[in-house]
């Protein structure tokens, strides 16, 4: 079908490969200001950041530099999907993370984000 994206199931895949990465780091996502710290440093650090994060020996920065990707992918997903008149959302960590992310770079969450 012309248009079509599987975008619930995207949004359920990336979520849980982020919500892996968080257990790795022992990330409470009910922790505002740990959510908030985690999505400042992925805001101001940039694409070299994450890809040296995500390629790092140590497991700990890799675990980070991948959720960075994933929730780079996250925001990328929910871009995708609104340009199509779609809104895609996840779970709690999913909501937690977006809401974080959108504060961080200077935009007000949007509802259910």
């Amino acid at each position: 079908m012309a248009g079509f994206e599987p975008y619930s199931r995207d949004a359920r895949e990336i979520e849980r490969e982020i919500t892996i990465r968080g257990l790795a780091l022992g990330i409470d996502w009910n922790d505002a200001g740990v959510v908030r710290a985690l999505a400042h440093e992925l805001v101001s650090g940039g694409a070299d950041q994450v890809q040296a994060l995500a390629r790092d020996p140590d497991p700990r920065r890799r675990a980070k530099g991948e959720l960075f990707a994933f929730a780079i992918l996250m925001q990328r997903t929910m871009a995708e999907s609104a340009a199509q008149g779609i809104h895609t959302h996840g779970g709690e960590v999913w909501k937690a993370l977006g809401r974080a992310i959108y504060e961080a770079s200077g935009q007000a969450p949007r509802t259910g984000e």
